[in-house]
């Protein structure tokens, strides 16, 4: 054999090769998945209000809260949708369909990595162009207008429990904590507006350089594109709260429309600032804060603890099933 027949022959190989680490890759990823359903729904299923009789009986009597937020699913993922297809218009043009399949590609895979940084690896698979990894700031800044909603609701929800539970606004430890939360907020605000400085001042440090591509598309969104992505930010944690607020009611947490803002606003805001190793720890987490802040307003923290897990059923583990079936015949070298 001449040396150009086996080089073909070596490249053949290596071609078969990688066919079969993506596949065990995605087979992985799949076990992953339904491992991790399975072990939530055998928690959830531990406790007595989150039974297939309650939620029977929940659908009898207050099925219109709990079928307003089954419709309010593919509204939650479809303004994350809208939200990725204009932050990746930097990149490539996409569809609405497209953007909907890359966040629940990046939603699944998110599903069974640490901290959910699958989700980037899901959209930027998603996409087609060579240099697909540039993306990686379009999805941090999406992720980062996000929080930015988390955070500020959230802190108008800790003012509201520490100065009602704990310390009097009048004082000099809640002039502080008030003084904290609002510069905290102008200082994150501030940050997502000064990315283009940002990004110009790391091309001048030499060993950060050769990263800075990743990063760059953060620094081209002008002032009013940022605004429109804090927006639709904001939209769909209003869209996420009234799911929340619709399944406590149904559950039997029943509150002023004060207290369920400040009550899902520092649940969502806890949860956020803890990182998460997996899909459980996830669930864990979101679970207690809820119990917590609820239960400090005299609400059964069972209830509240089968509305919460209501609420990661439909928005993270039914989602992160559905996605699947848009990961396995996922390519890695991209195409149009």
């Amino acid at each position: 054999m001449n040396h150009e027949g086996q080089k073909y022959e070596q490249s053949a190989k290596l071609r078969v090769s990688r066919r079969h680490l993506v596949l065990l890759g995605k087979l992985l990823v799949l076990g992953l998945t339904l491992y991790y359903l399975r072990q939530a729904i055998l928690e959830a299923s531990t406790h007595s209000t989150f039974s297939w009789g309650t939620l029977r009986q929940i659908w009898e009597t207050k099925g219109v809260a709990l079928f307003l937020a089954v419709t309010l699913l593919p509204v939650n993922w479809g303004v994350e949708a809208y939200k990725w297809q204009y932050l990746s218009k930097k990149l490539e043009k996409t569809s609405f369909l497209e953007a909907y399949r890359a966040v629940l590609v990046g939603l699944t895979l998110g599903f069974v990595t640490p901290n959910r940084m699958g989700d980037y690896a899901g959209r930027i698979l998603s996409l087609h162009q060579p240099h697909r990894a540039d993306a990686i700031g379009a999805i941090l800044l999406g992720r980062l207008c996000q929080l930015y909603a988390t955070v500020l609701v959230g802190s108008g929800a800790i003012a509201y429990f520490t100065f009602k539970y704990y310390v009097p606004l009048a004082s000099p430890a809640g002039f502080s904590i008030c003084l904290a939360l609002l510069l905290l907020n102008g200082w994150a605000l501030a940050l997502l507006f000064s990315f283009h400085w940002a990004v110009a001042l790391l091309t001048r440090v030499s060993f950060l350089r050769k990263w800075v591509h990743y990063f760059s598309v953060m620094g081209t969104y002008s002032p009013a594109e940022l605004t429109r992505v804090l927006l639709v930010s904001g939209a769909r944690y209003g869209v996420f709260m009234a799911q929340f607020v619709a399944l406590l009611w149904a559950f039997g947490v029943h509150l002023t429309a004060e207290e369920y803002v400040w009550g899902v606003g520092a649940t969502f805001l806890l949860k956020s600032a803890v990182p998460s190793i997996n899909a459980l720890a996830d669930i864990g987490m979101r679970e207690l804060s809820a119990m917590h802040f609820f239960g400090l307003m005299g609400q059964d923290t069972l209830l509240v603890l089968g509305a919460s897990l209501t609420l990661w059923t439909l928005n993270i583990a039914l989602p992160s099933f559905l996605g699947l079936v848009f990961v396995l015949p996922l390519k890695l070298s991209p195409s149009r």
